[in-house]
């Protein structure tokens, strides 16, 4: 009993020590941009979105528990990878368009900063140029361990959605329907919105940090349950914030008929329906979602272009040592940050454009994904599984076909 108990304790702590890379990149896809996906689904069809939560949720495991195990047992990054099978070239390609869709990204992440903080009547050209600089400050002068634990507060802080999805009262029996039984339609708006809900869920950039993640953590091969679970942790974690994105919106702005554009204005609208807690709730949750997207999409990015171009990176090396990653890191900060305080920039517009890049480099990302984890000289024991190939490609195969579309909806 007393071994038993020894064993269950010492599995905890190397949880513990583990844990961090797999529910950090699944909570920063709940960014700015994913929240108002979420806010507009449930705004406008209620409950009857929350079954496609479920079905993201297995992709989402399935995805990124491929990205990090192959960061655990190659010690490698993704792009790194990619450069070395697949050559420089088709590295370049697909990190160049990945580098400006993630500007666009980073555009909509200070987006966020500013509603929310407008909520609270704080101007932009006030909390714009100062979460800025505090973001800059927090990766350039701290190590990859106390980022790390900076980034998990604001995983956690995601427990304000599911606070204020309580405070709004849904109906409960309406919620299990709508999580349990598929509702089908095939009206346009209905499906874009089931598509969004995949492609801001599964991202490219996400797959870069994560597993680039890893490998800085220097995760060893024996230790890998540990991070397998982390995944998994991270991602029912992360959507179940996202249902209750869904379930505020649904218990408050589609039963009164408010139609919504941002997530901005969902967290305006729930103060007369719900409540000035759950509107400031929901405030909170948007500016710490974009405050953690503000941070890890130019991290990824950073990570991803120095890994494709052999550049030194990583947050436990000084500016000297990685001037190239530090400096895709505050270009990224920069082009997010000051266009946001010229009100003519067309944001939704370019919003836009950075689904139809990310969109359009998700079915390659996805693809390199499974062949290089499917090679025996590289991953040795730890390829896939045949049943989890077919798992894995029926997944990969859904979200082509939906990210092309999402694309052949923007574009025509």
């Amino acid at each position: 009993m007393l071994a038993a108990l020894k064993n269950r304790f010492r599995s905890i702590l190397g949880f513990l020590a583990i844990v961090g890379p797999g529910i950090i990149a699944a909570a920063a896809g709940n960014d700015a941009g994913g929240i108002t996906t979420y806010s507009v689904a449930g705004a406008h069809y209620g409950y009857s979105l929350l079954w496609v939560m479920i079905v993201i949720t297995v992709v989402l495991i399935i995805v990124q528990e491929m990205c990090a195990r192959m960061g655990v047992v190659s010690g490698k990054g993704l792009a790194d990878l990619i450069r070395e099978v697949y050559g420089a070239r088709i590295a370049f390609y697909i990190l160049s368009g990945l580098f400006l869709a993630n500007i666009a990204t980073v555009m909509a992440e200070f987006a966020g900063v500013a509603g929310a903080f407008e909520i609270f009547d704080i101007p932009r050209f006030v909390s714009v140029p100062l979460s800025a600089v505090a973001i800059w400050l927090v990766i350039t002068k701290t190590n990859y361990r106390v980022a790390e634990k900076i980034f998990l507060v604001g995983a956690f802080l995601f427990i304000s959605y599911i606070i204020s999805g309580i405070l709004a009262h849904p109906q409960w029996t309406s919620v299990l329907h709508g999580s349990l039984v598929p509702t089908l339609s095939f009206d346009h708006d209905y499906i874009f919105l089931v598509i969004g809900l995949i492609g801001t869920t599964v991202a490219p950039w996400m797959q870069f940090y994560l597993q680039a993640s890893a490998v800085e953590k220097r995760i060893k091969v024996e230790q890998y349950s540990y991070t397998k679970w982390d995944v998994i942790i991270g991602s029912i974690m992360s959507d179940t914030v996202s249902a209750f994105i869904i379930i505020a919106a649904a218990a408050t702005l589609f039963v009164n008929g408010v139609k919504i554009d941002t997530a901005a204005d969902a967290a305006l609208a729930l103060g007369p329906l719900a409540g000035n807690a759950a509107e400031y709730l929901f405030a909170i949750g948007l500016l710490n979602a974009s405050l953690l997207g503000a941070m890890i999409v130019p991290l990824a990015t950073a990570y991803y272009v120095c890994e494709g171009l052999g550049f030194e990176s990583g947050l436990d090396k000084t500016f000297k040592e990685a001037p190239v990653y530090y400096g895709i890191f505050t270009f990224l900060i920069l082009s997010g940050a000051i266009p946001l305080l010229f009100p003519s920039v067309p944001l939704v517009k370019i919003m836009l454009v950075a689904q139809v890049i990310n969109g359009v480099l998700l079915a390659p990302v996805l693809i390199f994904i499974i062949k290089l984890v499917n090679k025996k000289w590289l991953m040795g024991k730890y390829v896939n599984k045949p049943w989890y190939n077919v798992v894995a490609w029926i997944s990969v195969i859904i979200l082509i076909i939906l990210s092309a579309l999402l694309v052949g909806d923007i574009i025509f």
